[in-house]
């Protein structure tokens, strides 16, 4: 298996909702497929997919799916500056998202803050010096 993550998708209670809320984050949606049943966005070099809870219950047979997020999964976003991680944490917030923790200087030598989506899906919001993006906003890990 090669090394690689294609897409990540979210599952949700409410596709209108969810969809709303990134495009409040200034997202666009890249597709809209099965009858606006999953909505997908585009990132840098990675799929980011909304699709409905229930229908993923059915899918998978399961009859219950516990989404409460508590830390197990945590999305990062990162940003190019310090400053910026308070002012991305507040546009979530105004987007409708939950801030959980704000903007700190973290032990690892960073600067960085959590939200909520409004399915719970829990983002760290982070600046990292050492690790910094490139121009189209990829991420690498340093190699020092």
């Amino acid at each position: 298996m090669e090394q690689r993550l294609s897409i990540i998708t979210l599952t949700v209670d409410d596709l209108a909702r969810a969809r709303a809320f990134y495009e409040a984050l200034g997202w666009r949606v890249a597709s809209e497929t099965a009858a606006s049943e999953i909505v997908c966005f585009t990132l840098n070099g990675i799929g980011f997919a909304l699709y409905p809870r229930q229908r993923f219950r059915e899918e998978m047979g399961i009859g219950d799916l516990s989404c409460e997020a508590d830390g197990g999964v945590v999305l990062a976003f990162n940003v190019r500056s310090r400053d910026e991680v308070a002012k991305t944490l507040d546009e979530a917030v105004e987007a409708g998202g939950t801030l959980m923790k704000a903007a700190a200087d973290v032990f690892w030598g960073g600067h960085s803050g959590h939200f909520r989506d409004p399915d719970g899906h829990i983002w760290e919001v982070a600046w990292n010096p050492f690790s910094p993006l490139d121009e189209s906003g990829s991420f690498s890990w340093s190699a020092t």
